[in-house]
């Protein structure tokens, strides 16, 4: 079968691992009704985190991540999950509309957030324009990674049972 896109391996990187304290950051948080700058620590006070990073909204795996969250109900578990693309507040407020998705996305047109996790994927045919790779970290109140998964090749997605076991740990 002819996939319509073609698989590409990344290129490894030093992102945070287990154990590991992410770098802080502030960025437009959007929800289903408004959005206003929110740093991460702000997040991880309140208790653990959830830090799902995406494709722009459009991308087919942005679709899917959010269903798949929606789907088995990680928004109804202790743990906030929040996502993370390039994509602009209004695309993320469409994205959740369309999805049917009560869940917060932050903003990061600039790709800084993913250049600080070590996480860019820079696209093929596209001078200048990156975006994370998918990854998920699961973080505690310290903002300390108790579960990391990055992306070895596009399109690629967590193993989500992996990812629900963690948030039952926290």
């Amino acid at each position: 079968m002819d996939l319509p896109f073609e698989v590409v391996d990344l290129p490894e990187t030093d992102h945070p691992e287990e154990g590991d304290r992410v770098p802080d950051f502030e960025r437009p948080l959007v929800g289903p009704e408004y959005w206003e700058d929110v740093s991460l620590s702000t997040l991880t006070d309140e208790g653990p985190v959830v830090l799902v990073f995406h494709p722009m909204d459009g991308a087919f795996p942005a679709t899917y991540v959010w269903n798949e969250v929606r789907d088995r109900g990680w928004l109804d578990r202790d743990a906030q999950v929040v996502g993370l693309s390039i994509s602009s507040p209004y695309e993320h407020a469409d994205l959740l509309d369309e999805r049917g998705v009560d869940a917060r996305l932050y903003s990061d047109p600039s790709n800084e957030v993913a250049e600080r996790f070590d996480i860019v994927n820079d696209l093929d045919g596209m001078a200048g324009v990156s975006e994370p790779r998918p990854a998920v970290f699961v973080l505690d109140e310290e903002r300390v990674v108790q579960y990391a998964w990055v992306a070895d090749e596009w399109p690629e997605f967590p193993d989500y049972d992996e990812v629900e076991d963690a948030m039952d740990e926290l």
